[in-house]
C-alpha cells in the first residue's frame, strides 16, 4: 500500500482510524491518571503538580501537537467513513435487522462520535484552550483546580460532563475492539482477552472522568 492508497482507500482510512484511535486511547490513560489526582483530596496539590508538568514539559508539549493532529485526523476519517457507508445505502431496508446483525452502538459510531466532538469542544473551551492561551500570552498557567471547583458547582455542567462520559464509554466499547481488529490482532487466541480489556477500559476510564465533576458538585473533595 503506497501513501496515496493509505489516505484514499477504505482500508487505508480504517487503518488511520485504528492507529489514531490507539494513540488517543493512550492519551485517555494519561489524562485519566492526571484527573484522578484530585481524589487525594489535598486541595488540588498533586493535580496541579501533574498538570504543571504536562503543561511545561517540552517533550509533552511537542507530543501535544501530534495529539491534536491525530485527533483531527481521527474525526475527519471517522466522519468520512460514516458518510461513505451511508451513501452506499441509497435504498433503506424496509425492515431494520437492528441488533440481530450488530449492536446499536456499532451502527451509531458516527452519531456517538459527533456527540463526543461537541462535548470535546465544550470541555477544551472551558479548561485546555484558556490555559494554553494564558501561557502563550505570557501570563502563566491558570488555576485549573479552582476553575474545576467553580464550574462543577453548576448542576447543568455536571450533567453535560456525565452524558459526555457515557457517550465516550459507548464509543470506546466498539472503538477499542475495532482498532485491534483492523490491525489483525483479534485472533481466536486473543479475541476474548482483547474484548474483556476493551469493555473494562470503556467502563473504568469514563467512570473516573464522570466521578470528577460529581465529586466536586457533591462536596466529596474540597
Amino acid at each position: 500500500m503506497n501513501w496515496k492508497q493509505a489516505f484514499s482507500t477504505s482500508i487505508g482510512k480504517k487503518l488511520q482510524m485504528s492507529l489514531t484511535g490507539l494513540f488517543l486511547i493512550l492519551f485517555l490513560v494519561v489524562h485519566c491518571y492526571i484527573n484522578a489526582q484530585i481524589f487525594w483530596n489535598d486541595g488540588g496539590k498533586k493535580f496541579e503538580e501533574a498538570a504543571h508538568f504536562m503543561g511545561t514539559n517540552f517533550i509533552i508539549r511537542t507530543v501535544e501537537i501530534g495529539l491534536t493532529f491525530f485527533l483531527l485526523l481521527h474525526i475527519f476519517q471517522g466522519l468520512n467513513l460514516w458518510l461513505r457507508n451511508r451513501s452506499k445505502r441509497s435504498v433503506r431496508y424496509a425492515v431494520s435487522a437492528g441488533s440481530e446483525t450488530s449492536a446499536w452502538y456499532r451502527r451509531s459510531m458516527g452519531i456517538l462520535g459527533s456527540l463526543l466532538l461537541i462535548f470535546l469542544v465544550i470541555h477544551t473551551s472551558k479548561f485546555w484552550i484558556p490555559n494554553r492561551a494564558s501561557q502563550i500570552a505570557g501570563n502563566g498557567e491558570l488555576p485549573l483546580y479552582e476553575m474545576m471547583k467553580h464550574e462543577f458547582q453548576y448542576l447543568w455542567v455536571v450533567v453535560i460532563y456525565v452524558l459526555g462520559c457515557i457517550t465516550l464509554a459507548w464509543h470506546l466499547v466498539h472503538g477499542f475492539w475495532s482498532s485491534f481488529q483492523t490491525l489483525g490482532l483479534t485472533t481466536h487466541r486473543y479475541k476474548g482477552i482483547i474484548n474483556a480489556i476493551g469493555v473494562a477500559f470503556a467502563i473504568i476510564v469514563p467512570a473516573i472522568f464522570a466521578l470528577m465533576p460529581i465529586a466536586f458538585h457533591l462536596g466529596w473533595i474540597s
